[in-house]
């Protein structure tokens, strides 16, 4: 195993972790905004740490740039996402559902 292998396993495991880590504040976490919270931070960071893992992994640069630019594109994607969820949620009755 190489050190550039290495280096990708563990940021693959670092961006797994936070996945869960953002899968356990879903489940835990009392209100629907720390939980909308919780879970976009985690993802993005997790999906961020994941693409920085396949990085040195990539056949070639342009492979690695697709990669860079699907990971900004789904951080876009989640924080428009994250932000009209939260708003829709200010405009309800306040009560989470059980």
């Amino acid at each position: 195993m190489t050190i550039a292998e290495g280096l990708s396993f563990g940021l693959l495991g670092a961006g797994a972790f936070f996945f869960m880590a953002g899968s356990v504040g879903l489940i835990r976490l009392p209100d629907r905004f720390t939980r909308l919270h919780a879970l976009t931070k985690a993802d993005n960071v997790g999906l961020g740490l994941i693409v920085l893992g396949l990085m040195p992994l990539a056949a070639d640069v342009r492979e690695a740039l697709k990669l860079g630019l699907i990971w900004i594109l789904v951080v876009i994607a989640g924080a428009t996402g994250a932000h009209l969820i939260a708003k829709r949620a200010l405009r309800g009755d306040g009560e989470d559902a059980q």
